[in-house]
């Protein structure tokens, strides 16, 4: 069995995040976002937003490996706080996403244990992050990290239409539940 592991990206990890990010949008939201945007995920503009991020960004780029293969990554960063509480410390998961092929082998949640780590180590206590409305999956995910909608809406222009993504808040002292 090969070793499961998550670490901090590094440049040469770049090309591994722009594909999983474009393969895995592909596979799970091809009925919500038009191809173009799709495409849009594997262009130059992507990869050269994923470099700036891994190369030094605000936040921690972090990967999932199995074995020599990257299977996923996570982006987290200090965030705004969502209600008029500025007191508080918050971090947003940005970006968390695995492979679909690699799936239900436990990356997802080593992700988001070792981004929620790195924001309590930059001093934030709770948690955020935007998920597409209709997407189960990932709501269902950060469930059992006790992180639940908290009533917020967005809607994001796609080029043909609007994607609507709900706010999920949590602590980032995470009680992970198989």
């Amino acid at each position: 069995m090969a070793i499961a592991a998550v670490r901090t990206a590094a440049p040469p990890d770049v090309g591994e995040i722009v594909r999983i990010q474009a393969d895995t949008w592909e596979a799970a939201y091809s009925s919500l976002v038009p191809a173009h945007a799709v495409a849009q995920l594997r262009g130059a503009d992507a990869r050269e937003a994923w470099s700036a991020a891994v190369e030094g960004g605000p936040g921690h780029v972090l990967v999932a490996t199995e074995g020599e293969w990257t299977v996923g990554f996570c982006a987290a960063a200090p965030a705004v706080p969502p209600s008029a509480t500025p007191e508080q410390a918050w971090g947003e998961i940005g970006a968390l996403l695995v492979e679909p092929r690699w799936g239900r082998r436990g990356h997802g949640g080593r992700l988001l244990a070792a981004a929620a780590e790195a924001l309590r180590a930059a001093g934030a206590i709770y948690g955020l992050a935007w998920v597409p409305e209709p997407d189960e999956a990932s709501r269902r995910f950060y469930a059992r990290a006790g992180w639940e909608p908290d009533g917020t809406v967005r809607a994001l222009d796609t080029g043909s239409g609007t994607l609507r993504e709900v706010r999920l808040t949590g602590s980032l002292d995470l009680k992970l539940q198989a």
